[in-house]
């Protein structure tokens, strides 16, 4: 669970979120883990970049980063005024290369990613570095996310590497989008999933995704259709997608 960030933590929603995946017929293994109690792995894992030398200050605002590119590399040298400062990954040059099962092949240039925040101004551990350590410590073997983090998987990488951690097998879905662009999730359309609708949630999922369920499974349970998807799963009909389009 993705708690890092306790100021826009919504009361209750933690266990909402996992309520619903119940419904929906997704059960989990083990323990729910929660970063907001994982810190000290952080913390340990950030020392080690520093020890390594791979790390600096950064005292750059929002506003100061507002161009296009990546990070330019104002405080490589030491921050460039008082006050807080957030903590970057200095990157390399070179070419971070893999094979996501969804989008094929991916080739992107770390400079022109730039160097990442790993830990913020306020002191709060940044996601790439969570995430990096929590597939880690859980020994995940596949990440299944949205297109719109696909970039977001070479500093992963980066930092896999720089620990001497396990680079996970990666698929990128295709993210559902509004009829004029712009994500789903983020729009006004973007409703809370309602459990008692679990069976045709699950059912619209699927066809979003091109994998052509029944016409029947529309009516049935979560757990049947599910098995539906779990016999009939497949990657070619979405491969190469980044994202689909709502109609209407």
């Amino acid at each position: 669970m993705e708690d890092l960030d306790r100021e826009r933590e919504v009361p209750g929603c933690a266990d909402q979120m996992l309520r619903t995946l119940e419904a929906h017929g997704l059960i989990w293994d083990g323990a729910v883990e929660y970063q907001s109690r994982r810190t000290a792995y952080y913390a340990e894992a950030l020392g080690e970049l520093a020890r390594r030398g791979l790390l600096f200050e950064c005292s750059c605002t929002r506003r100061d980063l507002s161009g296009d590119g990546g990070y330019p590399g104002t405080c490589r040298e030491g921050p460039q005024r008082s006050g807080p400062t957030a903590t970057r990954f200095r990157v390399d040059d070179g070419i971070i290369e893999f094979e996501d099962r969804a989008q094929g092949r991916c080739v992107f240039d770390l400079r022109e990613r730039g160097d990442f925040v790993v830990r913020r101004r306020d002191a709060v551990f940044a996601y790439q570095l969570a995430v990096v350590v929590d597939d880690a410590r859980q020994a995940v073997t596949d990440v299944v996310r949205g297109a719109d983090l696909l970039d977001n998987t070479p500093w992963q990488i980066a930092l896999q590497r720089a620990l001497a951690l396990p680079t996970p097998r990666y698929t990128h879905l295709p993210l559902v989008v509004e009829p004029q662009a712009g994500k789903l999730s983020k729009s006004r359309r973007s409703l809370a999933l309602e459990s008692q609708d679990a069976g045709k949630q699950l059912y619209q999922a699927l066809t979003l995704l091109r994998q052509a369920p029944a016409a029947k499974l529309e009516l049935e349970q979560a757990p049947v259709i599910l098995a539906w998807a779990t016999a009939h799963w497949s990657v070619e009909r979405f491969r190469g997608v980044g994202e689909v389009r709502l109609q209407g």
